[in-house]
């Protein structure tokens, strides 16, 4: 998928495989791809890769990384937690720390100011789904499927339900929640799950595609737009307003945007600094 120095948290029955690559991840400078590598598994979050994938998504916060990609090894994407290692422990305050564990790690990507895209091969279910749903962007191959699956067993998914109440239309969202049925690549996009879809040959190729479209961008603008998007999404809109105009404000005064507006009127190609 791409080269660079691999890094690995391993247990005995799993890892997270990070490869975190400053300047050709994907043959774009700048982009890191953190790879879910349970394959036999179908990417399962267990327990040990939900904190391997949390601890590789926090050490990236402060590193000159500018955009994230998450992907799976194997047939799938991921296919949401683990229920056999769920069921190893059933009790109350283990189901709670459990979807605590969980929520920290989807709220990291919401967080980071990289964007963060999921490059989505094969079928995303439930917690899986709820992590496609959490990305900024997502480019699916058009095999990918989706579903909130939990429903099927007797378990609405209800953590799931955060994201996907949040980027569908409601009636698309309960839709999925209440049936649990499989929706494919091309009606995902419709719903506005996903981005992009494209051949399956032609994915990482998209993924580049869409990296490089931003990290020829001021990282400045982009990460600070990352957090204004997300904060006057839930505010009310002329306290959203009061936001996105400081927010503008303040990056007018940032290098980037005197860069920018100068290479703008010299009609050249600006050179971003951090």
């Amino acid at each position: 998928m791409s080269n660079g120095n691999p890094q690995a948290s391993q247990t005995a029955n799993e890892s997270v495989e990070l490869v975190e690559i400053t300047h050709d991840a994907f043959g774009v400078p700048g982009t890191t791809c953190l790879t879910l590598n349970r394959p036999d598994a179908f990417n399962a979050l267990s327990e040990a890769l939900l904190d391997a994938l949390q601890s590789a998504l926090a050490s990236l916060a402060q590193t000159e990384v500018r955009v994230i990609v998450i992907a799976g090894a194997g047939r799938a994407f991921c296919a949401g937690h683990d229920l056999k290692e769920m069921r190893a422990a059933p009790s109350l305050a283990y189901y709670q720390e459990l979807f605590a564990r969980c929520t920290k790690m989807m709220l990291t990507i919401h967080r980071l100011p990289q964007p963060v895209i999921a490059r989505v091969q094969g079928i995303a279910t439930a917690a899986g789904c709820q992590l496609v749903a959490m990305c900024d962007l997502a480019v699916a191959a058009d095999t990918a499927r989706f579903a909130v699956s939990g429903v099927n067993l007797g378990l609405f998914c209800a953590t799931p339900s955060v994201p996907l109440s949040r980027n569908l239309s409601r009636k698309a969202a309960f839709e999925m929640l209440v049936t649990g049925e499989f929706v494919d690549a091309h009606k995902a996009q419709s719903l506005g799950l996903v981005n992009r879809v494209v051949a399956a040959d032609d994915l990482d190729a998209e993924v580049a595609a869409l990296a490089a479209s931003i990290c020829a961008k001021s990282a400045q603008a982009v990460f600070a737009g990352k957090g204004l998007f997300y904060r006057q999404l839930e505010m009310g809109v002329e306290a959203a307003y009061q936001l996105a105009g400081q927010t503008m404000a303040c990056n007018m005064m940032d290098n980037s945007a005197l860069e920018g507006v100068e290479a703008f009127i010299e009609k050249r190609a600006p050179k971003w600094r951090r």
